[in-house]
């Protein structure tokens, strides 16, 4: 329904609080009878609401203004005005609230289900509260507080516990279908990811949440290409797989380009721990280029891949699953602590 949005900016204004009443009881046999003004409610709260059914912020863009609803005035009989309704904005889980004008994040969502940003204001005091002895008739009542106004930024990061990252044409989309329920659109061409694509690996009973983001090309940190436009996505990851295409002349430099282009985005995040997958293995020269890469990154952990050979994915599952999952490596007893490089020549063993 909606194309993909990852960030945009919304006006949003909590609910005024109503008035407090004037008011005199008037009742026949009753000449004195006092004061009985109620409160005015409160006005209502702006709640963001994460919605798991939710990927993107489209609909964000469609609706732009959310306003609460002030609180009714009270009145007599010592009646309280209605507070006002909330009004509820709906977010996808990663969404992150920033100053507009800052840039500075004010709250993230992340682990929430619901988050009162801004409250209503409060409901005055009706004049029944300021009777004394010697002030047994006050003809004055408290106004209630003003709402709260602002434009703030929503932006959505999303969660995930791995991120690719490669050339276009590199492999990525090949691979996140073959070890997910994801289906990436895969052909012969650069830039046929355009926008993240999140699966789901499954693997020893755990959930491993997996990103693809459009491929960067070199010079992304000069602007070209996408640029950096989606690199936030990945910013939260747990660790990050680089993506080399063995059949390209130039994938015995790839991993160091990507690296440098990284690290101009952030030091941060060309700093997570990572693994190399050289995809391609099928094509010809693939095997040198593998050979040359896993030689000159021996401190790595480097496998190799080929969508024709399915043996090749259970080592790639199991360096993702420690990648992701550190704290629960354990021995032969199922999972691995190391990974076997050399995995892919069999015949030679």
């Amino acid at each position: 329904m909606f194309g993909f949005s990852d960030e945009t900016y919304i006006d949003i204004s909590s609910g005024k609080g109503g008035n407090g009443a004037v008011s005199f009881r008037r009742e026949k046999f009753v000449p004195k009878g006092g004061p009985d003004g109620g409160d005015g409610g409160k006005g209502g709260d702006v709640v963001f609401v994460v919605k798991d059914n939710l990927r993107t912020l489209g609909h964000l863009k469609m609706t732009r203004v959310y306003r609460a609803e002030n609180g009714q005035n009270g009145s007599g009989a010592r009646c309280f005005g209605r507070a006002g309704a909330d009004v509820e904005i709906p977010v996808p889980p990663g969404t992150v609230i920033k100053d507009a004008s800052s840039g500075e994040i004010i709250k993230d969502l992340t682990g929430m289900d619901r988050f009162v940003f801004l409250c209503g204001g409060k409901g005055g005091l009706g004049n029944w509260h300021f009777r004394t002895s010697v002030r047994q008739a006050p003809k004055f009542a408290q106004k209630g507080e003003e709402g709260v106004e602002m434009r703030v930024g929503v932006e959505l990061l999303v969660i995930a516990d791995l991120g690719f990252v490669g050339f276009p044409n590199a492999g990525k989309s090949s691979l996140i279908n073959l070890l997910t329920n994801a289906r990436s659109k895969v052909a012969g061409y650069p830039f046929t990811t355009k926008i993240p694509v999140l699966g789901v690996m499954r693997y020893y009973d755990e959930d491993i949440v997996i990103a693809d983001i459009p491929g960067i090309i070199e010079g992304a940190s000069q602007g070209a290409g996408m640029g950096y436009k989606f690199l936030r996505h990945i910013s939260r990851t747990k660790g990050l797989v680089y993506l080399v295409d063995a059949s390209d002349p130039s994938s015995v430099t790839a991993y160091d380009k990507l690296k440098k282009e990284l690290a101009a985005y952030s030091e941060d995040l060309a700093s997570k721990n990572e693994i190399i997958i050289v995809t391609k293995m099928d094509e010809e020269g693939a095997e040198e280029n593998y050979r040359i890469i896993k030689e000159k990154y021996k401190d790595k952990t480097v496998l190799p891949l080929s969508i024709y050979d399915d043996e090749l994915l259970e080592p790639i599952k199991k360096a993702f699953f420690n990648l992701a999952r550190p704290e629960q490596k354990s021995t032969d007893g199922g999972f691995t602590t190391k990974v076997d490089n050399n995995a892919y020549y069999r015949d030679e063993e």
